[in-house]
Order: C-alpha cells, then sequence, then structure tokens
C-alpha cells in the first residue's frame, strides 16, 4: 500500500505541473473561420455547414498557428505531429489538403495556407485565440496567451514550448527526471515483491489514466464477428442487426459456403452445402428476415441465383439462372416477394435492371435507366421503398438512384473510382460505400441532400451492409499482401515456377517492364505510402523510391520504346492530378498538360510517332473515351475520338490498337491513327468487362491474359488469336493465390511474365454502430454487444 500511495503522489505532481495558468479556451479564429479544437470542425464563410477535419489535421493546423507568418518545414510536421512514426511525405500534403477545403481555400489563390516549394508551408492568416465564460460571448486572448491545452498527436515538449509565459523550465526538467526514476525503481518494487493485489493494479491504472499522465490506445469503433484463418466475405444483416449472414472458406475445401450467426458473437452455423471445389457466394437477407438468397458458381460452368430459409432448416430452390463470368448482382424487393437485379447476360435477354417475381417467375425492366453502354451493378432499394440506388460501372464509376417505379436516373457522386460494395443508411438520407484509394480501400458516408462525403477512418474496409431497421452497419476487414512475381513466359511446369521480387511486408502492385527488359517501376505502399518504385532487375541493389509522383491504381505506368522515360497517371505532392511523364533513372518529373477542360485522364502511352499521344479519359459529360492528341500544339489537339473504351494498349509490331470496351467483353483493335472504321473485334470473349485490366501485349504483338480457373486461382493463357480460333490452354502461374486485377507486364523479347499476387490473404468480418452527424439519432436495438 505505501507503495502505491507513493505513485498516486506522483501522479498528483505531474499532473500539477502540466495544469495550465489560464482557463481551458477552445475556438481558434483563423482569417475568416472559426475552428472548434474539441469538435475538430472549421466553420468557413458561405459554407453550409461545419467541416470536419482528422486530428493530424487538427495537429498540423496548431503547429502553423504557433508560428503564423512563418514558414515550417515539412520535418518540422512530420516531427511534431508524427511522431515516433515513419510515415511518407504526403501524409503532410493529405492534411494540407484536407485543411484547404475546410476553409473553403481555391488552390489557385490560397489566402490561408502556402506552399512553399521542396520547403514546407507557411500559415499567411492572422490567428487568434477566443476564449468564452459560463454566459459570455467569445473575446480574443492577448497575443501572448498560452495555447490551449493539445490533443495526444502533438507531444508534450511542443505544449510546453509553445506556451509564450516565462516558466520555470529547468526546474520543471528536474522534478520531472526525478519523478520518471522514482517510478522505475517502484515498478521494479513491485516485480519483486509481488505484493499489489489485481484490484490496487486495477485502481492505479484507472487513476493514471485520468490524470492524463499516460496515453492509452482509443478503442477502435468495431468490433470482429469473425476471425477465422481464411476468408469471410460478402455480409448481409438480419433486418434487426440480431444475426448476420456471410460467404466463407472452410479448412480442406475448395470454395465458399454461407454461413449464419448471432452478432453477439456465437459460433457460426453453415446453411449452404455446395459440392467441394463449388462456391456460395453474396448472400442476401430478405426485408421480412425469413429467407436468404445467394449465388452459387459451379460445378463447371454453372451459375445459378438460390434462395433458402435463413433459419437453415429449409430446402434451398433455384430461381434465376446467370452466367459464370458475369459478377452478379441482386436484392430483395421491399415485399420480399421478388428481386432486382443488375446488368447481367440472361436467357430472358439483356437490359440494365430487372425485377424478378419469384411467385410466377415473371421478369420485368425498370423503366428508364440502361443507357446500352454502362453497366448498372448493385441495385438495391431504399428503406422507404421510393428509390432503387446502384453503381454505374463499379471499376470506374459512381452511385446513382432512380424513382423505383422508373423514369431518369440521378447521378449521385462524381467520384469516378472503383467502387467495393454500398449501401442504404436505415433512414434514407444517405448511403455507406467502399471506395479503393492508393493500396487500400475505405468506407465512405454519402449525404444525399448536401452531397457532402464523409471518410469514416476505417481501413482496408470494404463491402459494407446496414441493417434496415437498426443503426448497425457491417462490413469487410481484408488486408492483403501484394508481391511480385516474375516467371519464365514459356515455362510448361504446372504449376509455374516464379521468382518473388524485392519481397517487403507491403501491397506491391502494376509492375510495368521496360523494352530494354531491364528496368521495372512498380506501385507499392512499402514506405508506407502509395509511392512509384524503379529498379533495375540485374542489380537488385538499385531499387529506390521515386519522389514527386504518386500513381493513380487504375493504370499502370507506361514506357516510352526508348526505356528512357514514361507516362504516370497520379498526383504530385500538392495534390495536382494529371499526366506525369518521368525519366526515373533521373528521378525527373514534369507535368503535362491534360487535353481539355472537364477531362479527366485515366490512361497515357506513348505512339511511335513522337508528336501524338494516345489517352483513355473521362469527359465533361462522364463518358469513357480513347483520344488521339497532337501535342506539337498548344493546347494539345483531338485528332479522332471513340468513345465507351476502358483500356488500351499499342503494339508497336502491328502497328495498331488494343482495347477493350465498357459495354461487351473482348477485344478490339484499329489502326495507329484510331481510324473508326478499321475498328472490329479479335476475341469475342476474353477480357470479360469486369478483368479489363487483366492482359498484357509483348513485343512480337502477341497479348497474354490472367483469369481464375476452378483449379488455379491464377491461370495464365493467349487471347486475342486470329478469329475462330480457339484461344490458347491455361497454364497455373499460381493454384492457391489470386493475382491483382489492375494489370502485369509480359515479354516475348526477354521471355518473362511479371505479375502482382497475393502473399498472404485473409479477410474478416467487422460490426460497429453506423457513425452519426450533427444533430443525428440513431437507436442500436441491438442488446449486449454495443453500447
Amino acid at each position: 500500500m505505501p507503495i502505491v500511495a507513493g505513485y498516486h503522489m506522483f501522479v498528483g505532481l505531474m499532473s500539477n505541473l502540466s495544469t495550465p495558468s489560464l482557463p481551458p479556451h477552445e475556438r481558434l479564429r483563423v482569417g475568416e473561420c472559426i475552428v472548434d479544437l474539441p469538435l475538430r470542425e472549421v466553420v468557413a464563410p458561405g459554407a453550409r455547414r461545419p467541416r470536419r477535419i482528422t486530428p493530424k489535421a487538427m495537429g498540423v493546423l496548431r503547429v502553423l498557428a504557433d508560428s503564423p507568418g512563418k514558414v515550417v518545414s515539412r520535418d518540422q510536421l512530420l516531427a511534431q505531429v508524427w511522431p515516433d512514426t515513419l510515415p511518407g511525405d504526403d501524409v503532410v500534403t493529405q492534411a494540407v489538403t484536407q485543411l484547404r477545403k475546410a476553409f473553403g481555400e481555391r488552390r489557385d489563390s490560397p489566402a490561408y495556407i502556402e506552399t512553399i516549394a521542396k520547403t514546407g508551408y507557411r500559415l499567411l492568416a492572422e490567428t487568434e485565440w477566443l476564449a468564452a465564460g459560463p454566459g459570455e460571448a467569445a473575446t480574443p486572448l492577448p497575443r501572448d496567451a498560452a495555447l490551449p491545452p493539445q490533443d495526444p498527436v502533438i507531444p508534450e515538449a511542443l505544449r510546453t514550448s509553445a506556451s509564450r509565459q516565462p516558466s520555470r523550465w529547468w526546474l520543471r526538467e528536474r522534478v520531472v527526471v526525478v519523478a520518471v526514476a522514482i517510478v522505475a525503481a517502484l515498478a521494479l518494487a513491485l516485480l519483486l515483491l509481488g505484493r499489489v493485489s489485481l484490484e490496487e493494479d486495477a485502481l492505479v491504472a484507472t487513476e493514471s489514466h485520468a490524470h492524463g499522465d499516460f496515453i492509452t490506445t482509443p478503442p477502435r469503433p468495431y468490433r470482429l464477428l469473425s476471425s477465422a484463418p481464411g476468408f469471410e466475405l460478402s455480409p448481409t444483416l438480419s433486418p434487426d442487426a440480431s444475426m448476420a449472414a456471410y460467404a466463407s472458406t472452410l479448412p480442406e475445401r475448395r470454395g465458399t459456403v454461407i454461413q449464419v450467426q448471432t452478432t453477439n458473437g456465437s459460433q457460426p452455423r453453415q446453411i449452404s452445402f455446395p459440392p467441394d471445389g463449388v462456391s456460395d457466394r453474396a448472400p442476401s437477407w430478405s426485408p421480412d428476415g425469413r429467407e436468404i438468397a445467394y449465388v452459387r458458381y459451379g460445378p463447371g460452368q454453372e451459375c445459378r441465383v438460390l434462395v433458402t430459409a435463413a433459419s437453415g432448416g429449409g430446402t434451398e430452390r433455384n430461381v434465376a439462372n446467370c452466367n459464370v463470368d458475369d459478377l452478379v448482382s441482386f436484392d430483395w424487393t421491399p415485399d420480399s416477394q421478388g428481386m432486382i437485379f443488375g446488368s447481367m447476360r440472361m436467357a430472358t435477354g439483356s437490359s440494365s435492371l430487372r425485377v424478378l417475381r419469384l411467385a410466377s417467375g415473371e421478369w420485368s425492366s425498370v423503366p428508364g435507366v440502361g443507357d446500352g453502354v454502362s453497366l448498372d451493378y448493385a441495385p438495391r432499394y431504399s428503406p422507404d421503398g421510393k428509390w432503387i440506388g446502384f453503381i454505374r460501372n463499379p471499376q470506374v464509376g459512381d452511385l446513382w438512384r432512380v424513382p423505383a417505379g422508373g423514369g431518369e436516373a440521378e447521378q449521385l457522386t462524381r467520384v469516378g473510382g472503383e467502387f467495393r460494395g454500398w449501401d442504404w443508411l436505415p433512414d434514407g438520407s444517405g448511403m455507406v460505400f467502399g471506395r479503393r484509394i492508393d493500396s487500400e480501400t475505405r468506407l465512405y458516408r454519402l449525404d444525399i441532400a448536401s452531397g457532402d462525403i464523409r471518410d469514416l477512418g476505417l481501413d482496408d474496409a470494404q463491402s459494407p451492409s446496414v441493417a434496415r431497421r437498426a443503426g448497425v452497419l457491417a462490413f469487410v476487414r481484408r488486408r492483403p499482401q501484394f508481391g511480385l512475381f516474375m516467371a519464365t513466359r514459356s515455362d510448361q511446369s504446372d504449376p509455374m515456377r516464379r521468382e518473388h521480387l524485392f519481397a517487403s511486408s507491403g501491397r506491391d502492385t502494376l509492375p510495368s517492364l521496360a523494352p530494354d527488359g531491364r528496368q521495372l517501376v512498380f506501385s507499392s505502399d512499402r514506405s508506407g505510402h502509395f509511392h512509384l518504385w524503379w529498379a533495375d532487375l540485374e542489380q537488385p541493389n538499385s531499387l529506390r523510391q521515386v519522389e514527386g509522383i504518386h500513381p493513380a491504381t487504375h493504370s499502370r505506368p507506361e514506357w516510352a520504346f526508348d526505356s528512357r522515360r514514361m507516362l504516370v497517371v497520379g498526383h504530385d505532392d500538392n495534390g495536382r492530378e494529371g499526366v506525369y511523364e518521368v525519366i526515373p533513372t533521373r528521378g525527373q518529373v514534369s507535368f503535362l498538360p491534360v487535353p481539355g477542360p472537364g477531362f479527366r485522364v485515366m490512361q497515357a502511352m506513348y505512339l511511335p510517332d513522337p508528336g501524338r499521344m494516345l489517352m483513355t479519359v473521362r469527359d465533361a459529360s462522364g463518358t469513357l473515351c480513347l483520344l488521339l492528341l497532337d501535342r506539337q500544339v498548344s493546347p494539345w489537339k483531338v485528332l479522332a475520338k471513340l468513345e465507351g473504351v476502358t483500356l488500351a494498349r499499342v503494339d508497336r509490331a502491328n502497328e495498331r490498337i488494343l482495347f477493350t470496351r465498357l459495354a461487351e467483353d473482348g477485344l478490339w483493335e484499329t489502326d495507329l491513327d484510331l481510324d473508326l472504321a478499321r475498328v472490329r473485334r479479335i476475341d469475342a470473349q476474353r477480357p470479360t468487362r469486369w478483368r479489363f485490366q487483366a492482359w498484357a501485349v509483348a513485343e512480337d504483338g502477341s497479348i497474354d491474359y490472367i483469369e481464375p480457373q476452378p483449379a488455379c486461382l491464377s491461370g495464365l493463357r493467349t487471347i486475342g488469336q486470329a478469329p475462330g480460333v480457339a484461344p490458347g490452354p491455361v497454364r497455373c502461374l499460381d493454384p492457391d493465390h489470386l493475382s491483382a486485377t489492375t494489370g502485369f507486364s509480359t515479354s516475348s523479347r526477354q521471355d518473362l511474365v511479371i505479375s502482382a499476387q497475393t502473399v498472404e490473404d485473409g479477410t474478416d468480418i467487422g460490426l460497429m454502430e453506423v457513425p452519426e452527424v450533427p444533430g443525428e439519432d440513431i437507436r442500436i436495438e441491438v442488446p449486449g454487444w454495443i453500447k
């Protein structure tokens, strides 16, 4: 007991030393904006509502506010806001970008934060701390007033040095040193004597936390429903959130089954029993809570949509047939008597959104939705049944909605990105969706009325599912590790022999091999954030990061034919998006002009004629296009345009352009002038629309394609041969691991294939309360697991 009492005396001493001499104040005026520190909200003039910023962005603002008008280097910001970590420079860029958006600042006319090239940042706006007593209006604090207490992201050293009032720092330092020595001695005594009870330990920990002497890990906003080895996918919640169903792998079995468990942590129960090697996926719980629908892939090329009792006691019944190459998507109608399907090929015909009445087997189209080109995916009825939401072109698209009875479709987001699932909020006011950002996927919340999109702060989260009558959200947490693997292209081994290149614990993707066969660039988060990396394959120690460019994830970097430079779509350290020409051996990065106003570049390629360039873009109307550009004039001139193109590659050996289309499976070609009269399809089946990036062209014009097979998750075959000629046989790159769908490299000259494949993978199901927004009060009606 004397030891514990002495420890409490130390806690009280440290608490007294850190007590500010002035009353806490919580608001800071920055220019014309007011910053609420506890809420992390910025109120900007003319803004419809406050904008909330992250703790790190708030930390950056505090450091800048402590030195108004002075340049603060990136190193200073990293050291003070990200202490004891090794983040990349882009975390500072992201924080500053968020602050600028919160202040309503325009990039071309900074009034709040100025970027000092290759140095740091400077706060331009005047600042003053505001204090308010009970019932009093806020009044400015004196210029020499101490800063308010900081969040844990700002070290104690910064808090002390930030105060402009005289202090006995030398006395505090000695007291702290002596106190730390006392604590160390007491801790050793505790270990040796072992006389402190568990109750006393808990009391010490509680009081220490209350006094703020030790920073504990904050509780995460979710808990895991499943944590078994392997994969748990596609969660769906019962209407009251008391139960969850999901697809799951089982030990010693290929394929997935559907399992159900209560959300209070019980053991899962299997309710579907497909044969080995056959997969049941994408379960969907009916609104009345009685049944679960799911897709069965296999055996062979079979694809069926089945329905079974949620209790698992009934017999499954087949309600629809589908195509095994489609990414099938569906939802129940509000009355639980029918189902709505997204774009898919069917015996009854093809269309955008179609409704199936289960009792009669009749199909009907949702009027006015399909545009004949786009893929409308994952349709879901709003909780009140008035709307149908869906994703248009999920790999390069946005969220849309249409009245439940049909009509004109309304675009809700303008992201133009890769979506990983979505669902309605219980009150229908917005949506939660997953989106791929750099090397990870994150969850976001959309408010339909305002159009605001808010990051929910979850790393590696996707496939959200919200209970219809409760504010509970389930999602998939996936943290894969991807590595680059090199194989001999002509190898006939089964599986092919592979070499792991530049192994790390990060995610290595988008390998692009230069025509010289030596240089390789790829995208990776091995430094903690997404960057471009370069290496000479003949000198493994040459691997290094290319500074100043953050590559986009939707297209790989494209080399020039001389192997000296390359085109990279992405953004720089200041967030400027576009096309960059990179000379990786020199580390030189140059911004190139975009083809016109409103264009968003998805991919850029060199042509044999150095005065021309090829780009896939999203134009001002949102249409995906392939453009042939004359870069010898300013501004660049569009010479030819082909709509509906998702990806293109240049085949120099055969002087042609190869491309995939949004509306159909297969591969097309035309000449280097992008002559529309010479467009023809050279493969009717591959690539599929869902794997439009999973092909590459070798120097001799041959085309390789990576696709999953029942006995091999990463199969390699030759496609695009003469019409009527069957595709080449499948060789197995890896029987047990998937390849990334974002692109790979193949070389006939070097006899190589370099692909990104999973090294370690697995998923779990997470559960959390639907995050609240100001003024929202969602009641959670699931007892026992969330408060």
